[in-house]
């Protein structure tokens, strides 16, 4: 077995998995590891370095991605013969083709890009891995019996409940009847615009916004109008001018942590906001999918309106892990059914035992005590990313010290940002640029930095040589 030290803390310059990807990747260039060579297995390198499963698979499947090493069923990870070694050596690597495919769907399989400063995830290490063990397990002793079918339209029962009396504790008081569950958050805003929204109608969103939520209403033909979004939450004059302007059906809106900037709304922005909604009578499309890693005192719309013009949507992806899909949708019991028809008229029911899985991760997986970790890591790599970012002179938009993103300009011209991204990527960083989350797809000198991955010494060099 190699040897090799892993640096920890919230000052560590990489991740554990990227750490580990390095090592392996330095001993098999430098002929420590010859061809063939078995690895240790996952349980025995998790054991020797007080490292999670979890960490171990992701890195030893990157290393797998990236040429190094093969892996076999029933015959574990092997080191890569030297033809496919040499053609992962860094200096002949070759960085994927920047589209939009890539952005929306191969990125999410490609893991040859050590740095993913600009991805939308955490960390696999930073996953709950004794609470999602436990549910694992507690799940497999249910009786085959109880997973043979379809399962309910609307979803799992016991989660929905668990849904409810959580939003209760945020002031949303809810019935079960008014609970969807769906393959993830981003299920459930598709749902929205194919029951609500037809080919044409005029809808407000966020600029900067959320890039799945641009491409679903693109995909819907639907027309697409950006209100600039503030630190406080919308700009509420442009909110109007819009408003009058085109007559929109809806607006999409992210209450607290916004993807990308890492805003929350106000108060007052958010009831000028609910007024205008109501005087155009357009429906409001809550994403609030980041709630459980804000601080208390977010406003929640769903709460101040009651139910009656927003439909509120959230998931798991960010507090449990991002593979068990399992989002939801919450709003008025009419409105509700229909979308229920929607998703069975598009996908059938959601998973039933994935939603189990959460369901015990939510009730016995220690869940309220791994999100109050996972906060504190969060605000620490907030701290960290905030420093290089000023150090080098870059302006942020916002400092959340929560949640996973940070906003912030290159001193350069806005025309640059494409080729500056995909300069990154020739050097192994994939960065964000302002124009993924533009609805009109404009230039900008704005990139969205993933907090916990932008610890790296290498991406701040490189925007360092760029700036």
């Amino acid at each position: 077995m190699i040897e090799f030290e892993l640096e920890r803390g919230r000052h560590a310059a990489s991740t554990l998995v990227e750490q580990v990807v390095s090592a392996f990747a330095r001993a098999i260039e430098g002929h420590s590891l010859r061809a063939g060579a078995l690895l240790p297995s996952v349980r025995q390198l998790a054991r020797t370095h007080d490292l999670s499963t979890y960490t171990v698979t992701e890195a030893y499947n990157r290393l797998v991605s990236m040429g190094f090493v093969t892996a076999r069923r029933g015959s574990g990870y092997r080191v890569a013969a030297r033809t496919q070694v040499a053609h992962a050596s860094p200096a002949l690597w070759q960085p994927p083709t920047l589209t939009a495919t890539w952005l929306l769907s191969d990125v999410f399989a490609d893991h040859s890009v050590p740095i993913k400063a600009g991805c939308g995830w955490m960390p696999s290490e930073w996953i709950n891995e004794t609470g999602l063990h436990h549910a694992l397990r507690a799940t497999s002793r249910v009786p085959a019996a109880r997973l043979g079918d379809y399962g309910h339209p609307y979803g799992f029962a016991p989660l929905r409940e668990r849904i409810a009396a959580q939003l209760d504790r945020h002031g949303l008081p809810v019935e079960v009847s008014n609970v969807l569950l769906t393959q993830g958050a981003t299920q459930g805003l598709d749902l929205i615009v194919r029951t609500l929204l037809r080919p044409g109608d005029a809808v407000l969103v966020e600029d900067p916004g959320y890039c799945n939520l641009l491409q679903i209403l693109k995909l819907a033909g639907l027309t697409v109008h950006g209100v600039p979004r503030t630190p406080a939450g919308l700009d509420i004059d442009a909110l109007e001018r819009q408003a009058a302007a085109h007559q929109p059906k809806a607006i999409f809106v992210n209450t607290t942590l916004q993807n990308p900037t890492g805003t929350t709304f106000t108060m007052a922005n958010a009831f000028r906001l609910l007024q205008i909604a109501e005087r155009q009578r357009m429906w409001v499309v809550e994403d609030d999918v980041s709630r459980e890693l804000a601080g208390a005192g977010a406003p929640l719309f769903a709460a101040m309106e009651g139910l009656q013009r927003v439909l509120y949507v959230g998931g798991f992806s960010k507090t449990v892990t991002p593979s068990l899909r399992c989002g939801y949708v919450v709003a008025e019991r009419d409105v509700l059914r229909e979308l229920a028809r929607a998703k069975m008229a598009v996908g059938l029911t959601s998973s039933e035992t994935i939603e189990r899985i959460v369901d015990k991760v939510l009730l016995e997986g220690r869940y309220a005590r791994h999100v109050e970790l996972v906060n504190e890591r969060l605000k620490d790599a907030h701290q960290t990313v905030e420093a290089r970012l000023d150090a080098l002179g870059l302006e942020i938009f916002h400092r959340p010290r929560a949640g996973l993103f940070v906003w912030a300009r290159l001193p350069v011209e806005a025309t640059r940002a494409g080729a500056i991204t995909t300069a990154a990527l020739r050097d192994g960083i994939w960065l964000a640029p302002g124009s993924y989350f533009r609805p009109d797809d404009e230039a900008s000198a704005w990139f969205r930095f993933n907090a916990p991955y932008s610890m790296d010494d290498a991406l701040w060099r490189f925007i360092g040589r760029v700036r």
